[in-house]
């Protein structure tokens, strides 16, 4: 059996592409709701991928890591079968790894590629397509080396970790290395190598310690072979197990389909496994906070008096009303119209009303309005996407957003009709008014004319109504019928105006809410739907 386990199945092409489009959009739809540092390293994941598909997996790269004095050059010389890589105290110090390449063809375009300079042809036989790469020693004084090591195990598709028995629990390689790339996709494959120094039993013991600590760090299943560049031991069944991988042409695949679960693993922390429903906030407390902020309360005031003057104009007394005449028109003073339909837009033109802006208190209660809805829509939510539904939810006053919130606030109540038909009762009262009214100037210029007739000795007889002269009759009854009737008119006048102020409240609350929905609610349900969408992306890459 191979020492990279059983062989799976096949990952395809078309495989890699679908994950990388998943991955590839869950970035574009989350943005910056995601770990910034997460999401580079993602996309320098997705550019690693598209390069290496384009170059094929005709070959497969397999790397040797391991500590200073494990025996690795030994061993990739060894398999190599040739003096190619610079062993122990003769090897100067480089930043460069060195590559063996089994095959006709130099494979230069993969190592263009990986960056890989120093280079040896084998030739052909049973490991042709493996490009062995000896990788400096990741725990050298020299910084450059291991960040040689490290640039080159995130391109290589297969790797080796190399050890000895003065080593092998090494923070260095369990912490940074081993524990760091292990992934449930893929076999870990320690080589214990100078096992020529040790007896059998010491061996074993080392072998069985060394699984210890990688049960411990949580890399099970492990495969441990030990191994000796002096006498060969091991590494008959170590370079059969490199010809059936290499046989298999999809390590390169493998490792890329394991790089990209393991991202999707690391983005997928960021999102929550569910999002509140936008349906679930209610903005009740929302749309009153805009509503006092729009000065809703001021015009509701306005449309009541507006009310009682036009009820006045249209049916008081005809002798009193023109007074009202003088008195300014409520609406016209905050820069408002009525408009001339119970329901429905009005056609305004585009301007600003006269309403006083908003009190610093009425802009706090916004604020913690807009909140609260934050705080119930961004429930569960990771911080990063926690912070953009509050961003969503509450335009701060130097964001354009505030403005837009602020001129949409007025032109809804610009836009809002604030009157409606004519009651009919206006005009039967009115006719009546002046029925009345015109009752009592004929009585009175009745009268006038007895007074001068009386004056002039004339004697006329004055028709009566028992002991009530009719022309008295018909002043006084003018009069009273006059006064009683605008006095009811006024308590109707009071009662249609509070009737009034509550459909302009709902219209205007309607035109409020519709200002809520598409300044707060739909960018906070943008933000939940581009979560939601996220997480259904990466739980598509990972799938």
């Amino acid at each position: 059996m191979s020492i990279f386990g059983r062989r799976e199945k096949e990952v395809t092409s078309a495989e890699i592409a679908r994950r990388v489009q998943d991955l590839r959009d869950a970035l574009d739809t989350g943005r910056d709701r995601l770990d910034p540092t997460v999401t580079a390293q993602a996309r320098d994941l997705v550019t690693k991928v598209n390069e290496r598909k384009e170059i094929g997996s005709g070959y497969t790269v397999v790397a040797l890591a391991g500590a200073t004095g494990s025996g690795k050059s030994s061993l990739f010389n060894r398999i190599a079968g040739a003096d190619v890589s610079q062993v122990g105290v003769r090897r100067p110090t480089t930043s460069t790894a060195t590559a063996a390449i089994w095959g006709p063809d130099s494979a230069a375009r993969l190592l263009d590629w990986l960056g890989v300079g120093a280079r040896h042809q084998v030739g052909e036989g049973a490991l042709d397509g493996l490009v062995l790469l000896d990788l400096p020693d990741f725990d050298s004084h020299e910084a450059g080396n291991r960040a040689e090591a490290d640039r080159v195990l995130a391109l290589a598709d297969v790797f080796i970790w190399v050890t000895d028995p003065q080593k092998y629990a090494d923070a260095v390689l369990h912490n940074d290395y081993i524990r760091a790339l292990s992934t449930k996709d893929t076999k870990t494959v320690v080589l214990l190598n100078q096992a020529d120094r040790l007896t059998v039993a010491e061996v074993e013991q080392c072998i069985a310690d060394l699984t210890r600590i990688l049960d411990n760090e949580g890399v099970k299943d492990a495969t441990i072979l030990p191994t000796s560049a002096v006498t060969g031991a091991g590494l008959d069944e170590l370079m059969s197990s490199l010809a059936e991988v290499v046989a298999a042409q999809n390590a390169a695949h493998r490792r890329l389909h394991s790089d990209l679960r393991s991202m999707a693993e690391r983005l997928r922390t960021g999102v929550a496994d569910k999002e509140s429903a936008i349906d679930d906030v209610q903005p009740r407390r929302l749309v009153d906070a805009l509503a006092q902020a729009a000065g809703v309360p001021v015009v509701l005031g306005a449309v009541q008096r507006d009310y009682t003057a036009q009820a006045t104009r249209h049916a008081g007394w005809p002798f009193t009303k023109w007074l009202r005449r003088l008195r300014p028109d409520p609406l016209r003073r905050l820069g408002l119209g009525r408009g001339e339909r119970e329901d429905g837009p009005v056609s305004i033109e585009l301007g600003r009303s006269s309403l006083p802006s908003a009190t610093p208190a009425q802009r706090s209660a916004v604020d913690l309005a807009s909140r609260d809805v934050a705080d119930r829509a961004a429930a569960g939510l990771p911080l990063r996407w926690a912070q953009a539904v509050e961003r969503a939810a509450s335009p701060q006053p130097q964001d354009s957003r505030s403005d837009e919130l602020s001129d949409a606030l007025d032109q809804a109540v610009l836009s809002t009709p604030l009157s409606g038909r004519t009651p009919i009762w206006w005009r039967v009262v009115g006719v009546l008014q002046w029925l009345f009214a015109l009752t009592a100037v004929a009585g009175l210029g009745w009268l006038l004319v007895l007074v001068v007739l009386g004056w002039l000795q004339l004697n006329v007889d004055t028709p009566a109504w028992g002991p009530i002269p009719i022309p008295t009759l018909l002043l006084a009854g003018g009069l009273v019928l006059g006064l009683v009737t605008t006095a009811l008119m006024k308590i109707a006048a009071r009662i249609g105006a509070r009737r009034r102020r509550e459909r302009v409240r709902d219209r205007l609350y309607r035109a409020i809410g519709d200002v809520a929905d598409k300044q707060i609610i739909e960018p906070v349900a943008a933000v939940l739907a581009a979560h939601r969408r996220t997480r259904e992306l990466l739980d598509a890459a990972l799938r």
